[in-house]
């Protein structure tokens, strides 16, 4: 049973500061995905906050050797970073979350318009539907509502309390690597006790993400007229034992995963999401091209971990007479998520599982994520204790008709609430 809060609020308050920024088409490398972040950067000025924005040198910080990559194109970036400062006795704490979301898809897969969000039952619940609603605006302005609520009431922090909205995380984690490499060494180089990402975790506490890593595989042929197909070598018929042996890989991979992602069926997924081949109905195709996702381990190596893959597709074409002699290429682009993990005991982990248990009244779940998220980007680069935690099911997150519940989004401000509190009170 949920307990009193002391910052009892309806859903209408959260939706309010919703609404707009779900009304922007903040989809990753399009204009509007900065329009979010200035609009974020506007609300927070108004809450009262110290706001600092800077433009991402993008030229120079994607030249960076560890540069997580990108998957769209981008000429500008917008980085954000609102401070409510306190008395300066104790840490910071940072609330970080994306504003950029995915591509709605097919608009017939919707009941209306991704980016008009509509307040209806969903399942017996009252919801809140539009593409970002879920992953993970929803959790962010949860998160910003509690802020709020908090300042209204006259809490006074005994350390400061950081808001940074980001773009680029559904394909890399652009914005989180400018945050760390370019917003917090100008405007907030103090010690940061933790951080929490409202990201949609169902209010479980995820404090480690598994690693994703985006290939593109090249299989050659040898095009021919169709009616002689024998004479040529079809690419679509030699990615036949690739794919064979890859499924083989993923198989082997998550004999024994760690504990914290037993949950999962299979928590180190390796996927092939697009295939294309051919360029005429009529002729043998002599190329395919084939783009995935590789799951990388908790604690893996990267570079192991792309050996393995590696090694993988070169035993394949030498097992196979054309592939020996022309062998398939790979290519590691886009979004390259490491594994990320904050130590189970750590203070901001016992923090927000204490305010959970408090507002909740039963403890929360605790597991790892199957995906890569800009938690890895913060404990790992910016030595920034780190977890998730936030409204939403993440199976929904790029779906038709993403919701999420206002039971969730009003929990989730509560619990926030409680945590910053009782961390900073």
């Amino acid at each position: 049973m949920v307990r009193s809060s002391p910052w009892e609020i309806q859903p209408s308050a959260i939706h309010d500061l919703l609404d707009p920024l779900l009304r922007i088409p903040s989809m990753g490398g399009t204009p509007s995905e900065n329009d979010a972040q200035l609009h974020l950067a506007e609300l927070l000025r108004e809450m009262g906050l110290e706001v600092h924005t800077w433009a991402m040198d993008l030229a120079k910080i994607t030249a960076q050797p560890d540069f997580p990559g990108m998957e769209v194109a981008r000429t500008a970036g917008v980085g954000v970073l609102g401070i409510w400062r306190g008395t300066g006795e104790l840490p910071a704490i940072l609330i970080n979350g994306h504003t950029d979301v995915v591509p709605p898809g097919d608009p017939n897969a919707w009941n209306a318009d991704p980016f008009s969000p509509r307040y209806e039952q969903v399942n017996g619940e009252s919801a809140v539907i539009a593409r970002g609603a879920c992953d993970m605006k929803g959790g962010l302005i949860a998160a910003v509502q509690a802020i709020q609520s908090l300042r209204s009431q006259g809490f006074t922090p005994r350390g400061d309390i950081v808001v940074a909205p980001v773009i680029g995380e559904e394909d890399g984690g652009l914005g989180t690597y400018s945050l760390v490499h370019e917003g917090l060494p100008l405007f907030y180089p103090d010690p940061i006790l933790g951080c929490v990402i409202p990201e949609p975790t169902a209010l479980a506490i995820i404090p480690a993400n598994a690693g994703a890593l985006t290939f593109r595989l090249r299989v050659p042929g040898a095009a021919i007229h169709a009616s002689r197909r024998s004479e040529g070598v079809s690419a679509i018929e030699k990615f036949y034992p690739l794919l064979h042996a890859l499924t083989e890989l993923e198989t082997r991979r998550n004999e024994n995963p760690d504990p914290l992602m037993s949950r999962w069926k299979i928590a180190y997924p390796l996927s092939i999401g697009t295939v294309a081949a051919g360029d005429w109905a009529s002729t043998v195709p002599d190329l395919l091209v084939a783009e995935g996702r590789y799951g990388v381990a908790l604690g893996e190596n990267v570079e192991s971990a792309r050996m393995e893959f590696e090694r993988c597709i070169h035993d394949a074409c030498a097992r196979d007479p054309w592939l020996s002699e022309h062998p398939a290429t790979i290519e590691w682009w886009g979004g390259q998520f490491e594994s990320g993990a904050t130590e189970s005991g750590s203070e901001v982990v016992r923090q927000v599982s204490n305010a959970h248990s408090a507002v909740i009244g039963t403890p929360p779940e605790m597991y790892a994520a199957p995906y890569g998220s800009d938690l890895r980007l913060l404990t790992r680069m910016g030595g920034i204790p780190t977890v998730q935690y936030g409204p939403g099911d993440a199976r929904v997150a790029h779906a038709p008709n993403e919701y999420v519940t206002d039971q969730e989004l009003v929990r989730t401000h509560h619990v926030i609430a409680e945590f910053i509190s009782t961390t900073l009170g």
